[in-house]
């Protein structure tokens, strides 16, 4: 989690150089440019979380290349490696970083590594209902609201006079959303929010983002937890810390800084052999997405976008770097 923070804040010093507390593209990132001889089908499968960023990219992407289908499957991140492994799917959208398991089945069938890009910066968010008066939450009490095994050193809770509430709110039992297991989200919570602890078996786990959040705005008494960009009106993001008294809102600029705890990167998985040129297909379409058109994407889904050194970065690992 260091690594991460650090490069998460190492993007902050590039993104946010223009204008410190506005969320803006990199004005290195270059405009996209179309190329030639660009055409025929690809297919995306893996995490839910980023079901409208492929899907915007693709919309965008059409619009250059009128030619070129798009498909998008988003059944959850431990859905990509077995498509990329098939080569059912070009892409892999995932929410968290391959397993170690993953990547060796893959380079088993091929002989190397899977290529990844680091696409955007989310936040994972813990979403009450709008009327809900609770002010923060320490990673503590996420993993006493969530885990049957408390790993992070604290109490069991169950109702919301747990977490200091009064009134109509004191003896009302928490209802819990959460993700199904062959989400990315689930175990990055897992892992981040649980200390790698197991979830409490009420959770009600949904098979989508958008359905935990939905859940939570139709529960007065719901909480959940879901990627950043999933937010609506019907719901409020609780303020988190590792103690109490560090509560910070999930926000781009705490998420770059490392401050807020839940922040990690968004990727692309792809089968790229490091002896062959890319397809001028999927070149391009990651091209686009670290464009200043396909950043502007990422912050139009409610996510943050990267800076141009990282994108430098990774498109050289892969040959794509001009």
């Amino acid at each position: 989690m260091l690594k991460k923070r650090f490069l998460l804040a190492m993007c902050a010093c590039l993104v946010m150089a223009s204008a410190a507390l506005a969320l803006e593209v990199d004005k290195d990132l270059p405009a996209y440019k179309k190329a030639s001889g660009v055409s025929g089908n690809l297919k995306s499968v893996g995490s839910d979380t980023l079901n409208n960023l492929m899907a915007l990219w693709s919309e965008g992407f059409k619009g250059q290349y009128p030619n070129v289908n798009v498909s998008i499957e988003g059944k959850g991140s431990s859905t990509a490696p077995p498509a990329l492994i098939e080569g059912t799917a070009q892409f892999g959208p995932m929410s968290r970083e391959m397993k170690q398991k993953e990547i060796e089945a893959f380079e088993k069938k091929y002989g190397y590594k899977p290529s990844v890009a680091r696409v955007a910066v989310d936040s994972l968010a813990v979403f009450v209902h709008k009327d809900n008066p609770i002010k923060c939450l320490t990673l503590k009490q996420v993993d006493g609201i969530f885990s049957k095994t408390l790993k992070g050193g604290g109490k069991d809770i169950k109702t919301w006079g747990d977490l200091g509430l009064t009134g109509e709110w004191a003896d009302k039992p928490l209802s819990l959303y959460g993700r199904n297991s062959a989400s990315g989200t689930y175990g990055y919570f897992k892992e981040v929010a649980l200390f790698h602890g197991d979830y409490k078996d009420s959770v009600k786990e949904q098979p989508g983002s958008s359905a935990v959040v939905q859940g939570v705005a139709s529960d007065k008494y719901g909480i959940g937890y879901s990627g950043v960009g999933y937010k609506t009106p019907d719901v409020k993001i609780v303020p988190l810390g590792k103690k109490a008294g560090e509560c910070v809102d999930a926000t781009a600029e705490n998420a770059y800084a490392g401050t807020y705890p839940l922040a990690r990167f968004l990727y692309i998985y792809f089968n790229k052999n490091p002896k062959e040129v890319m397809s001028p297909l999927m070149a391009e379409f990651i091209r686009y997405i670290y464009s200043k058109e396909g950043q502007l994407v990422v912050i139009k889904d409610g996510f943050y976008p990267v800076s141009k050194a990282l994108a430098d970065e990774d498109l050289k690992k892969v040959g794509l770097a001009k």
